[in-house]
């Protein structure tokens, strides 16, 4: 695993790393395709320490995933900007996971269906009166007549960046310098 040049930044609280993975909405994957890179923007969960998303069983991503299973993921939040009155010192707020690893298609019924419920549970929470069938995971097809594909990434390697708020520092529109001095 690579260390992250500035360490102070580093953040090793898995709690924390957990809770940021579980509420994050958007994560990007990504690929090789040949010497060039592709990053797409998915949906995903994080459960019992991987990535799960989905997605057609047709396109470029299957086909780049089938070709050379190697990914990352990334998820990052943006927090806000702090003020500086040195522009050198002003900073960006965040918090940022990249993990790393090999993506398998999801075969088992039952974990598909585990992490479909789990977006659902994610992205529209309460919604649906009852649970997910395994039935309906495993004979969904799309408007284009494809079915989908559950994909894992069970990380080798994560790092974890974080540069903490400070609520006193965050820029405002209106906020200047003067103000600060």
């Amino acid at each position: 695993m690579q260390k992250i040049r500035q360490e102070k930044l580093a953040c090793t609280d898995q709690q924390r790393i957990d809770q940021f993975l579980r509420t994050t909405r958007t994560g990007y994957l990504g690929l090789t395709d040949g010497n060039s890179p592709y990053v797409v923007p998915l949906n995903f969960t994080w459960l019992n320490g991987a990535i799960y998303f989905h997605g057609a069983a047709q396109g470029r991503k299957i086909e780049l995933i089938e070709t050379n299973p190697n990914g990352c993921f990334t998820v990052a939040e943006d927090y806000g900007t702090m003020v500086s009155p040195i522009p050198a010192k002003t900073d960006t707020a965040y918090m940022s996971v990249m993990l790393f690893g090999s993506l398998t298609k999801v075969t088992d019924l039952a974990e598909a269906t585990a992490a479909m419920q789990a977006l659902l549970d994610k992205y529209v929470p309460g919604y649906y009166d009852k649970q997910l069938s395994s039935s309906h995971v495993e004979k969904y097809r799309s408007s284009l007549g494809s079915y989908t594909l559950v994909f894992k990434l069970t990380p080798s390697e994560l790092t974890a960046k974080e540069n903490q708020l400070n609520p006193h520092l965050l820029f405002q529109q209106g906020r200047k310098v003067e103000m600060d001095i």
